[in-house]
């Protein structure tokens, strides 16, 4: 395990984190820079960086950079393919996208990413990803068939694989900007057969919203469009209260 693994799974054995997700194509520069800062302050444990369009190596590379200067907090790739790659960042979600049709995204774009990843040093971090219903724009670009919101059992089957195959981490994702996040039962049933940390992404916009999916057995939760659209505003803290009131055993 790398330094960015460590430092993840040193701060899980306090309670649940939070990963701030901001998109290059969005969200670049003092922009960048300022949500680092911010999300630092307020308890954000890393930042995630990528999205599913318009990502350059131009633009992550830069992103990286404006974030890495801004604060403290790890920059680990959240990315769509090669173009995502940059040595500008710290470490890389290196994930399978398990429920996809397309292999590329199962398991061939890896291979061909894996050399650029070695030689420029990132910190691959094995992921299984897994995209809920609605998935929104992540299931028509990844050709996705969604786990449908009333089949935990069919989630429990893919995250189980994942960790047999030996990934460190499974991602449950409704997909940015979906009107509701995983379902706590799903979560709690995946949560039930885990070894390995549990990751919830897609949705997740309000305190109770996280309260209920940390309270169902999410070890980290992630929040990218609400800082997109009001910033470290309101819900982004409320967010991020509850993460902390987990922490201290509340």
């Amino acid at each position: 395990m790398g330094r960015v693994g460590e430092y993840l799974a040193d701060r899980l054995r306090r309670g649940p984190l939070h990963f701030t997700l901001v998109d290059p194509d969005k969200s670049s520069g003092e922009r960048a820079s300022a949500i680092g800062r911010g999300a630092a302050e307020l308890g954000s444990d890393a930042i995630l960086l990528g999205g599913s369009t318009g990502i350059s190596t131009q633009k992550m590379g830069a992103a990286a950079k404006a974030l890495k200067s801004s604060g403290p907090l790890p920059v680990i790739i959240f990315p769509e393919g090669p173009v995502s790659l940059t040595g500008e960042a710290d470490a890389i979600l290196f994930m399978s996208l398990l429920n996809s049709r397309n292999l590329d995204l199962v398991i061939r774009l890896h291979a061909k990413s894996a050399p650029e990843v070695r030689r420029l040093g990132l910190e691959p971090i094995s992921l299984g990803y897994l995209v809920v219903a609605p998935g929104m724009r992540v299931g028509e670009v990844g050709q996705v068939d969604v786990v449908p919101r009333d089949r935990p059992d069919t989630a429990v089957g893919y995250a189980l694989a994942a960790q047999m195959l030996g990934m460190q981490m499974v991602y449950l994702e409704a997909g940015s900007g979906a009107p509701s996040p995983v379902p706590v039962g799903m979560v709690r049933a995946v949560r039930d057969v885990l070894n390995v940390p549990l990751i919830v992404g897609g949705g997740i916009r309000t305190g109770s919203e996280a309260r209920a999916l940390i309270d169902a057995g999410a070890q980290i939760l992630v929040t990218g469009t609400i800082t997109e659209e009001e910033g470290l505003g309101e819900g982004f803290r409320a967010i991020l209260t509850e993460v902390r009131r987990s922490r201290a055993g509340g």
